[in-house]
């Protein structure tokens, strides 16, 4: 295995993590051991996260400190590899579909830095008690207003660092995924510093990660 993040490691075309509860998968997931460490293999496919990473992302801004405020988290399927990566810190996970949410709080019972808020990420207000400080956002929402979600989530909580994941089809459906990803970085810019932006495909279609500083 070759570091090649804070807790991410490489083998070939794979990337992994360090279990942080051996033996358990997430969602079905490959778990290798070596050397008497046990790595859960984090599949592009199913986490944009991975796939930006396996896209050729440069800076990671993720540490064993790290505070992250995740919205869209859904059942946990990223959140489980933040949560490997992120021993020491914390994970606010939002989302307001019961079902996943459901999933994710028996996930956070074995991983006990993974903490479940069920509220409207486009509603900062209504979970701001509970996030008591955060240091970097991480969105993966599939809304026509998912920049101004993520904007306002970052002036709420006065985050320096932010990653999101652009649905190009549901910000809109009638123009060409090229032209929504250069507006939306246009938009980006004129609040941000954009750090990096890159196109997930072939892991996930019409989607782009962009990753901005204040």
């Amino acid at each position: 295995m070759k570091k090649v993040f804070e807790g991410v490691y490489r083998d070939r075309n794979r990337i992994y993590t360090v279990n942080m509860v051996p033996g358990r998968k997430v969602y079905n997931e490959r778990l290798v051991r070596v050397q008497g460490v046990e790595y859960r293999s984090w599949n592009p496919y199913r986490s944009k996260m991975a796939a930006f990473i396996l896209k050729g992302m440069k800076h990671f801004p993720f540490t064993k400190e790290t505070r992250l405020l995740y919205l869209g988290v859904a059942s946990g399927t990223t959140a489980s590899h933040f949560s490997d990566i992120i021993t020491d810190g914390i994970i606010y996970g939002i989302d307001i579909a019961f079902k996943p949410m459901k999933n994710f709080v028996k996930l956070s019972q074995e991983r006990k830095n993974l903490f479940p808020i069920m509220a409207n990420a486009s509603k900062p207000e209504e979970y701001g008690a509970v996030v008591e400080e955060a240091n970097l956002l991480y969105q993966d929402i599939a809304q026509r207003n998912q920049v101004e979600i993520f904007t306002r989530n970052m002036e709420r909580f006065d985050i320096g660092e932010g990653i999101i994941m652009v649905k190009a089809r549901s910000i809109d459906i009638s123009k060409k995924p090229e032209r929504v990803f250069r507006e939306v970085v246009k938009n980006m810019e004129s609040e941000y510093e954009v750090v990096e932006a890159i196109k997930l495909a072939p892991y996930a279609r019409d989607h782009m990660a962009i990753h901005v500083r204040t």
